[in-house]
């Protein structure tokens, strides 16, 4: 089931979520920061051949068609996804998560928030940052969002945000879901604010989950197998593609979330 064909609804937290499929089982598809659920139409797509169960997939709050409303830490968004859960049965839920929406995925399903999740699957995730890297997010956090004066230009922003510049046709729906009119000019539909999440350890974070699963593709700048292996012996990558699998190997992330090798 494609995202454009999946049924639409509001979570108890605000949150614009998609869900599709039929089952007992359930993956929830949780975005990187910059992107929004429609990042995962590749994956969402193929779904009836590659998962025997259903899905949901939200937008974080700050990003797509959520509120632009904080608090927008880690603990903020963690407590929205358990709230998305919260009548699952948590031995039936698979967290599902990239980049940023990997942190979630751990945090989220560690028992914190509400029931601790027995499986999640989490790619991409940066582990290490430095306290550079912490400081140009802070610093994106406190800018004021930009406007552009085309459309285009605001998607070819949105692209570069979510890391699907030069993979996602800036055509295309997902394209389309990232920006929103404002006034006489273009955003992306993307408070700045939620970089203000960056700083606390990732690898605390990821220690709190109890049956954390990560993988990355094999040309990934963001993280290698080497900095995964202390948080999962069985990390694994993903053979040609970069830090976006999802939209690059979207078969090859369904094996991983079944624990299936690629």
């Amino acid at each position: 089931m494609s995202m454009r064909s999946a049924k639409e609804f509001v979570s108890d937290h605000g949150l614009a979520v998609s869900r599709g499929g039929a089952g007992d089982r359930l993956a929830v598809l949780l975005h990187g920061l910059g992107a929004n659920r429609a990042v995962w139409s590749r994956m969402t797509e193929i779904a009836d051949r590659h998962w025997d169960g259903r899905w949901m997939a939200p937008d974080f709050r700050g990003h797509g068609r959520s509120p632009m409303q904080g608090p927008f830490g880690y603990g903020a968004h963690a407590a929205d996804i358990a709230d998305l859960i919260k009548d699952e049965d948590a031995d039936n839920v698979t967290l599902v998560g990239h980049s940023f929406g990997g942190v979630i995925a751990a945090l989220a399903g560690s028992g914190l928030y509400g029931p601790a999740v027995s499986n999640i699957a989490a790619f991409g995730v940066k582990i290490v940052w430095t306290a550079d890297e912490t400081t140009k997010a802070r610093e994106m956090a406190a800018r004021p969002a930009k406007r552009f004066a085309t459309r285009a230009e605001a998607i070819e922003r949105f692209l570069k945000l979510s890391g699907l510049f030069g993979l996602a046709d800036p055509a295309s729906d997902v394209a389309a879901s990232g920006v929103v009119a404002d006034g006489g000019s273009w955003r992306v539909a993307m408070d700045p604010r939620v970089y203000g999440a960056v700083g606390p350890s990732v690898p605390d974070v990821l220690r709190l989950a109890p049956a954390l699963r990560l993988a990355a593709g094999d040309s990934d700048p963001m993280v290698s197998l080497a900095a995964m292996r202390p948080f999962d012996p069985d990390a694994r990558v993903i053979a040609g593609a970069g830090h976006n699998v999802h939209w690059e190997a979207p078969a090859a992330v369904w094996d991983f979330v079944k624990n299936k090798d690629a």
